[in-house]
């Protein structure tokens, strides 16, 4: 079979198109043929070596798949030959292995998908599974409006459409008039422009003077700390990435100036679910019930052939990419 494989960490250079045996199931397990393998931010971050989580090199790439199942080895169960299936890697032993024609992985860590539920937009699940733990399960209060920055990318997609659908107040804030056009077209309920003019006086103006009870950031750096002016009384501002860095600033100096609201700052990470997979599983299947019913439509993905996976890198790295990425065999 076909797959991308990494011998060493760098750029979208080392990702190679190689040829690797058949799997064959064992006990218990499955192999699924692909149809669709989604691209993410945690396959940039293995590729580079930064992932905490890293597999052991070498190593296939990917973190989810939308295919049908080709075989079963001994006493597995819960699933059939012929049927269509999402595989996460978020239930897997190791991350990755995506990336490929074929894989094998353990039966019992597959997800049904209904027959009506489009692969293209399956493949995207990953992100809303997300959406739902950090709006929801993330420890602070189910929130009533929020900020999302970033709101064009899969998973400001993901969050904006996750709130919309739950009634949730949803201000994206994106980079360009396209992507808050992206943003509105997902159901936001408001759009602002970043460095447009004024976040804060354009949030207050949308929240009746209140703020949100939650911004979600992946940016970090400088900007992370003022977006606490963005909260309502007992906000929380929820931090799941830091591209730009860790803040310069005494964070918790920042939340004492600011004590007459009582704030937080939220670290979130899905590996919280590791702990809890009875809890991640239902997220997931949450997810694909919210597309079975229509009350999610992940954006149309941009599609690359399997082998141009270092072109989808290249694409997912670049400022103006909009939504979900992904990988057609």
């Amino acid at each position: 079979m076909k797959a991308i494989q990494i011998h060493h960490t760098g750029g979208p250079e080392v990702l190679r198109h190689v040829d690797l045996p058949d799997p064959q199931p064992g006990p218990g397990e499955a192999v699924v043929r692909a149809e669709v393998i989604g691209v993410g931010k945690p396959d940039v971050m293995i590729r580079t070596g930064v992932y905490p989580w890293m597999p052991p090199l070498p190593a296939v790439l990917g973190n989810e798949m939308v295919g049908t199942v080709e075989s079963l080895g001994p006493g597995a169960s819960g699933v059939q030959t012929g049927q269509r299936v999402l595989i996460s890697a978020r239930e897997l032993p190791t991350r990755g292995g995506c990336y490929a024609e074929r894989i094998r992985v353990p039966a019992d860590a597959l997800f049904l998908l209904p027959p009506s539920v489009d692969a293209f937009a399956a493949a995207s699940l990953g992100n809303y599974q997300l959406a739902q733990g950090m709006l929801f399960d993330s420890g602070s209060p189910a929130p009533r409006s929020i900020v999302v920055q970033a709101a064009a990318g899969g998973v400001g997609i993901a969050l904006v459409q996750t709130a919309a659908a739950h009634g949730i107040q949803v201000i994206a804030v994106a980079g360009s008039e396209a992507k808050c056009a992206y943003a509105r077209e997902a159901g936001a309920h408001h759009t602002h422009l970043r460095g447009s003019g004024d976040l804060r006086q354009a949030v207050l103006a949308a929240t009746e003077g209140r703020g949100v009870d939650m911004v979600f950031d992946h940016v970090g750096g400088p900007g992370l700390l003022p977006q606490l002016d963005l909260l309502a009384p007992r906000g929380t501002l929820l931090s799941y990435n830091v591209l730009q860095g860790l803040p310069e600033e005494n964070v918790v100096a920042a939340l004492r100036q600011r004590l007459d609201r009582s704030l937080a700052i939220r670290c979130y990470s899905v590996h919280v679910l590791d702990r809890e997979p009875v809890r991640r599983r239902e997220l997931m299947n949450n997810a694909i019930g919210m597309l079975a019913q229509g009350r999610i439509q992940p954006p149309a993905p941009r599609r690359f052939p399997l082998k141009d996976a270092q072109e989808a890198h290249r694409l997912l790295a670049a400022p103006d990419a909009l939504g979900k990425i992904v990988l057609v065999p």
